[in-house]
């Protein structure tokens, strides 16, 4: 079951490949190229209907004096704040009634005009309705951003990456995909569903989506990171600073392998099977062989990915010298016990 040039045995849980300039095509990762938002050409604007609960306000004026409502160069004409119901309507002095839910603000001005029209009240009325509170077109962005709450999509805010950068950002993290975006994960949550989760470097390379209103964006950690074991300058967990890791540069951010103690033909890397989307994937143990020439070359094209542990064996010379060290060791002590000195250079 082992990809070509590998070895495996169904006795054992995993697949045990050697990495050769032809097994390395099968894991070889393109590099990443920042790709066109699905965003960019969307409008600033777009038609944005009212709901009950926002709040917008009316001005009414006429071209000439004289009549109920002022000419627009007088003040005056601002008839304040008007709530739109639970059942969709305001009210407007003058005017009456006005039915606004599920329309835009220019059809809101226009069927205010023609209802004064209308009444005979006036005469070519000139109508002019802003927005003063939105209270449903937002998202809701929390998590890890310096300014949780909700942003309102009437300010411009077209995309997840832009409701982010109107919260103030991600905290601690970089706009520019450097380590902090890297190291975290964005969600969209829409009626219920999640419908994007992403590493938020991946967001800014170009997985942008449009946002709706009601839409719940969640930032959160997700380290993202490897491990690093055996002889080596200095082993431990490490977060992948960047999208794409080689294993050459795994190996250079722990310092290199210990030039004592490494066995050059022992590295591994053990990757675990995907348990999460494919149950029935077998774990795999891709093998390195540093003695050869070529394989520079192949480990700077072999991939490290997420919770991958990179093991370098100790070699046999190594253990054989710490064989006889401990050797070495236990009969001092037992001729020092015995008033006796054994010579270094007995073992």
């Amino acid at each position: 079951m082992g990809g070509a040039g590998g070895t495996a045995t169904e006795a054992l849980p995993f697949d045990v490949i050697d990495l050769t300039p032809t097994t390395i095509a099968s894991y070889r990762q393109a590099p990443v190229v920042d790709r066109v938002s699905t965003v960019a050409n969307l409008s600033a604007g777009g038609r944005v209907a009212v709901a009950p609960g926002d709040v917008i306000k009316v001005r009414i004026f006429e071209p000439y004096e004289g009549s109920i409502f002022p000419t627009i160069q007088r003040p005056g004409a601002d008839f304040g704040n008007q709530r739109v119901t639970d059942e969709g309507n305001i009210n407007v002095p003058f005017v009456g009634t006005v039915h606004v839910a599920g329309l835009d603000l220019n059809q809101i001005e226009k069927k205010i005009a023609q209802q004064v029209s209308t009444s005979g009240k006036a005469q070519d009325p000139q109508v002019i309705v802003d927005f003063v509170a939105d209270r449903t077109h937002s998202v809701m962005v929390s998590g890890d951003v310096k300014a949780p709450g909700r942003v309102s999509i009437l300010e411009g805010v077209r995309s997840v990456g832009e409701a982010i950068n109107r919260a103030g950002g991600v905290v601690g993290g970089s706009t520019t995909g450097g380590t902090g975006a890297n190291q975290v994960e964005v969600i969209v949550r829409r009626q219920g569903q999640i419908i994007l989760q992403i590493q938020y470097s991946d967001l800014l390379a170009g997985g942008d989506i449009p946002i709706q209103k009601n839409d719940e964006i969640i930032v959160r950690p997700n380290a993202r990171m490897f491990t690093v074991l055996g002889a080596v300058v200095k082993a431990g967990n490490i977060e992948m600073p960047k999208h794409t890791v080689s294993l050459l540069e795994a190996m250079g951010m722990v310092g290199g392998l210990n030039d004592q103690r490494a066995n050059k033909t022992g590295v591994y890397v053990f990757r675990m099977g995907d348990l999460q989307n494919n149950p029935t994937a077998r774990a795999r143990v891709f093998r390195l062989d540093l003695y050869q020439p070529v394989s520079i070359f192949i480990a700077q094209q072999f991939p490290v990915l997420p919770r991958d542990v990179v093991y370098i064996t100790n070699a046999p010379l190594y253990e054989y010298d710490k064989v006889l060290t401990s050797i070495y060791r236990t009969f001092s002590i037992v001729g020092v016990m015995r008033g006796t000195v054994i010579p270094a250079t007995t073992f």
